[in-house]
C-alpha cells in the first residue's frame, strides 16, 4: 500500500521538491526551483519524540501562501514558539528547586534546538527571496524566539547549576565540621587513655563509704561532689566539641 504523501497531491509544486522529499520531512531547511519556495518546519517538538512533525509551507512565485498540517499560516506557527516559551518563562520564574529546573531544562531543550534551526531555515529563505519583506520580518521574529529560548536555557541552567554548587558547598561545610568534632573527640581520648588504663591496671578507687552497708551519711557527699564535677566537665566537653570552628576550609583571608 503506498503511503500518504508528505507534501499535499494538490499543490502544484515544481517535481524537483518532491524528488528531494523523503518519507519523512527531515531537517528543517527551505527549497527554492523556478520561483517557488517551500518551507519544510518542525512543530514545537515534545522531548521523548524521535521524529519531528513536519510543516510545509509554499510560497508561489506571486507571493501567495499555502500550508499544510495543523496551522494554517506561518505567523501562527512562529505566535505557537512564543506562547510556548511563554510559558516556560513563567515556570522558569516560579521554580526554586533543582527538580523543577530540571524539569524546564528537559522540555526545553529540544525545543531551543528547534527555533535556533527554524531562524536557519527562514534566514536561507530571506536569503532565497529577498525582496519579500515578510519573509524579513518573519526571520526577525524568528530569532527572537531563538534569542527568547536560548536565555531561559541558560537562566535554568544557571540556576540548577547554582544550587548544586550551593548544596555541594553546605555538605563541604558539614563535613569539614564533622572532621573538626572527629579530631577533638581523638585528642580527648589520647589525653585521658594514659590516666584510665592505669586506673584500671593499679584498680584505682574512690572510697566514698558505699562500700558498706552501714555507712555514715556524711560520706555521700564526695559521691555527689564527683557527679557534678563529672557533670560540668561534661558540659564543658559538648560546648567545645560542639563549637563551630572560625576558620573554613580554604577560606580567604
Amino acid at each position: 500500500m503506498a503511503k500518504k504523501p508528505i507534501i499535499p497531491a494538490v499543490w502544484q509544486i515544481p517535481q524537483d521538491f518532491r524528488d528531494r522529499l523523503g518519507e519523512q520531512a527531515g531537517r528543517q531547511r527551505a527549497m527554492f526551483a523556478d520561483g517557488h519556495l517551500l518551507l519544510i518546519l518542525h512543530a514545537p517538538p515534545d522531548p521523548d519524540e524521535d521524529e519531528r512533525k513536519g510543516r510545509f509551507f509554499w510560497r508561489q512565485p506571486d507571493g501567495t501562501w499555502s500550508s499544510d498540517g495543523d496551522i494554517k499560516s506561518l505567523r501562527k506557527h512562529l505566535a505557537e514558539y512564543e506562547t510556548l516559551l511563554d510559558s516556560f518563562e513563567e515556570q522558569d520564574e516560579r521554580a526554586s528547586t533543582a527538580k523543577e529546573y530540571f524539569a524546564i531544562l528537559y522540555v526545553l531543550a529540544p525545543i531551543h534546538r528547534a527555533a535556533r534551526n527554524l531562524h536557519q531555515a527562514l534566514q536561507q529563505a530571506r536569503e532565497l527571496v529577498p525582496d519579500d519583506k515578510d519573509i524579513i520580518n518573519m526571520r526577525d521574529e524568528a530569532y527572537q524566539i531563538e534569542r527568547m529560548s536560548e536565555l531561559l536555557y541558560a537562566d535554568a541552567k544557571n540556576s540548577l547549576d547554582f544550587i548544586i554548587a550551593q548544596r555541594t558547598e553546605d555538605q563541604a561545610e558539614t563535613s569539614h565540621q564533622m572532621a573538626v568534632s572527629s579530631h577533638r573527640l581523638n585528642v580527648l581520648a589520647a589525653f585521658f587513655f594514659p590516666l584510665a588504663t592505669l586506673s584500671a591496671i593499679f584498680g584505682v578507687n574512690l572510697f566514698h563509704g558505699w562500700e558498706q552497708d552501714n555507712f555514715d551519711p556524711h560520706t555521700k557527699a564526695p559521691f555527689w561532689v564527683m557527679i557534678g564535677i563529672g557533670l560540668i566537665i561534661g558540659f564543658l566537653l559538648k560546648s567545645f566539641i560542639t563549637n563551630e570552628t572560625p576558620m573554613k576550609p580554604n577560606a580567604k583571608k
